[in-house]
């Protein structure tokens, strides 16, 4: 399994974090697609606690993090 966890404005209406089998995942940018998420809406995709881009492979057994822009003063 892939273990996906969204945090801040991603998790609206999602699970905070979200197992996905890994058949059809290829890379980072098909779990945004399955989750709906557009990629503009990642500043930060982490692979195994690792920046990543969304053409990044992902594998079975990989923790992919998603995190939208900070503001703040």
């Amino acid at each position: 399994m892939i273990e996906v966890r969204v945090f801040a404005t991603l998790r609206q209406g999602r699970d905070k974090v979200t197992m996905l089998p890994p058949e059809g995942i290829t890379n980072a940018a098909d779990i945004l697609h399955l989750l709906h998420i557009p990629s503009e809406e990642v500043s930060i995709l982490l692979i195994n606690g690792f920046h990543q881009k969304p053409e990044s492979p992902v594998k079975d057994g990989d923790i992919v993090a998603l995190f939208p822009p900070v503001g703040g003063g």
